[in-house]
């Protein structure tokens, strides 16, 4: 009896370390891709633009989206709204999941389902 215990006892703690390990890791790293994933699900359409309409879409009050400031190399991510795109002559239409077209662009402007 006190073998087994011991044994579960071990495993236990073992899945505790592990547990530990992941919830510590949800804002580094391992966390990165998970809450790129979530950004992009919530979006209709991604957009590469340059960095002229990048800076305009900063000087227009557009926040960038953490996530993007955690990727190397750094990405300026925004949300913006489809009317709000038009007026971004560089834009490109880029498919709406994680892609090395998507992870190589440095500036991506995303639109909202509905917005």
């Amino acid at each position: 009896m006190t073998g087994s215990l011991e044994r579960r006892a071990r495993e236990v703690r073992q899945r505790r370390l592990v547990l530990t390990w992941e919830y510590r890791q949800r804002e580094l790293a391992k966390g990165v891709w998970f809450r790129l994933r979530r950004v992009l699900a919530d979006a209709q359409s991604a957009w590469a633009v340059d960095d002229a309409d990048a800076q305009a879409l900063l000087a227009n009050g557009a926040e960038p989206i953490a996530v993007g400031q955690e990727l190397e190399p750094r990405k300026r991510i925004f949300w913006v709204p489809s009317t709000r795109l038009e007026n971004l002559a560089s834009r490109r239409e880029l498919s709406v999941r994680l892609s090395s077209e998507l992870l190589a662009t440095p500036n991506l402007v995303l639109v909202r389902y509905g917005g």
